[in-house]
């Protein structure tokens, strides 16, 4: 007869290989739990999973990600992106590594529209790197800025990440969206710094030297780039406003954002016929589908986990460790790091956070700033391999640069969020900060 703990070090194996083998994330949780349900559980377990599957579904804070999902999919649609990179192209075109710099901007910027890193990867991508490469930046610096950039999408609310999490987690989503705000915009910051050096640092070419001369822009076409993407910085003081003052729920301000975005794309892009609405309505069901499927499919996974007793008897056995707060937070920053190489985000936050929770509470971690070292962790995995979506939605938009060159631009990026979950364990107040100024210290 198995032991809990071995039956646990066994499911993580049979899970590992479920996912890996490219088997849908929701229908492969559902595969294994039902499995280990069979094989080590009685007929009382399975008869519970059909309730858990649906009854996680009738979570009202779910609402938040297919409305969330629409506000993306919308702007994502039109032509923000572009008019984001010329608008910022305008005011940076005399900054050394002005070019760079606008586009790791532009991506800050959408990213606070979407919460999505892909779509503002892809986004961004889609201008920026052909501009850049047409413009003599190497084409590391280029693909590379651009991919980092996009991982933005999961930390600057709103953020997928923060809801799931937040679901998980029972912790308050405004609360989440708090914290991602100051360490989101010092990652800008530490980016742009980069591209600036990098700049300085590499002599331009003659070619490069030659376009820069020749581009001007008066102060009215400055300003004109900024009227076109007003509205949807409205958006986001709206969201900021509603969600911060206490003026409505994270649901209610979701469908505000997602009804604004439809109206700003209908009267700003024109984007209003049919089939151009069809398009955006098609691609927010698909996503948002998916990642429902994959929180109730979690849930029951979650489930299996419990009724089995693995969950509690890993968290006694981490227990009996008797680590130190520091060693289990460099502990799990390593497991999260090596998992977000090969897992989705929500996959790993769902899957993991049962099991890490009694932890963390045990050990009196505060929530709300793991989450964001957390996300960060998941952010190097969106540009690292094997998975590393990000590094293939920009040789998507960039086929003329090898893949090989597109993971060694990003490197340097690797290395800077590395650095700054660092700074983020030494002075949690990076994350904290702002959520407690604005809504009291957390209980």
């Amino acid at each position: 007869m198995m032991s809990e703990l071995e039956i646990g070090g066994l499911l993580f194996v049979v899970t590992f290989l479920v996912l890996f083998s490219g088997i849908p994330i929701a229908f492969g949780l559902i595969l294994v739990s039902l499995g280990f349900l069979l094989a080590f559980g009685d007929d009382g377990g399975l008869s519970a999973v059909p309730s858990t599957f649906v009854g996680e579904l009738s979570n009202f804070a779910l609402l938040t990600i297919p409305l969330f999902v629409l506000l993306g999919c919308a702007i994502g649609a039109s032509r923000a992106g572009k008019d984001l990179y010329d608008s910022l192209h305008r005011w940076l075109y005399r900054v050394p590594g002005g070019l760079v710099i606008a586009n790791i901007i532009g991506c800050g910027l959408f990213a606070a529209m979407c919460g999505s890193s892909p779509a503002t990867a892809a986004a961004i991508g889609k201008v920026g790197v052909p501009e850049m490469i047409r413009r003599h930046v190497p084409p590391r610096l280029a693909t590379g800025s651009i991919a980092a950039g996009g991982t933005l999408g999961i930390l600057i609310p709103p953020s997928l990440t923060f809801i799931v999490y937040g679901i998980v987690t029972q912790t308050s989503i405004a609360r989440l969206f708090l914290a991602g705000v100051v360490p989101g915009l010092v990652l800008v910051v530490l980016f742009a710094v980069y591209a600036w050096l990098r700049t300085r640092l590499q002599a331009p070419s003659a070619m490069a030297a030659a376009a820069a001369a020749t581009e001007r822009y008066s102060f009215a076409q400055k300003m004109s780039g900024l009227v076109r993407i007003a509205p949807f910085l409205c958006i986001i003081v709206a969201v900021t406003v509603v969600m911060y003052g206490g003026l409505a729920t994270p649901s209610e301000v979701a469908a505000i954002a997602a009804f604004l975005a439809l109206a700003m794309v209908a009267l700003v892009y024109r984007t209003y016929r049919p089939r151009e609405v069809w398009v955006i309505m098609r691609d927010a069901i698909r996503e948002s589908c998916m990642i429902l499927m994959i929180v109730a499919a979690a849930a029951v996974y979650a489930y299996m986990m419990s009724y089995l007793y693995i969950t509690q008897s890993v968290a006694e056995w981490m227990f009996s460790w008797n680590l130190s707060n520091w060693e289990l937070i460099l502990i799990l920053n390593v497991f999260l790091l090596i998992a977000g190489f090969f897992l989705p985000a929500v996959s790993i936050i769902l899957m993991s956070m049962p099991v890490i929770l009694p932890v963390l509470a045990h050990n009196h971690v505060d929530l709300i700033w793991f989450a964001v070292i957390l996300t960060i962790n998941l952010e190097v995995g969106l540009i690292h391999p094997p998975l590393g979506l990000n590094l293939f939605v920009i040789r998507g938009v960039a086929p003329e640069v090898a893949l090989r060159d597109i993971m060694l631009g990003t490197l340097p990026f690797v290395a800077i969020l590395l650095l700054f979950i660092v700074i983020l364990v030494f002075f949690p107040e990076i994350a904290t900060w702002l959520p407690n100024t604005l809504m009291g210290p957390g209980k």
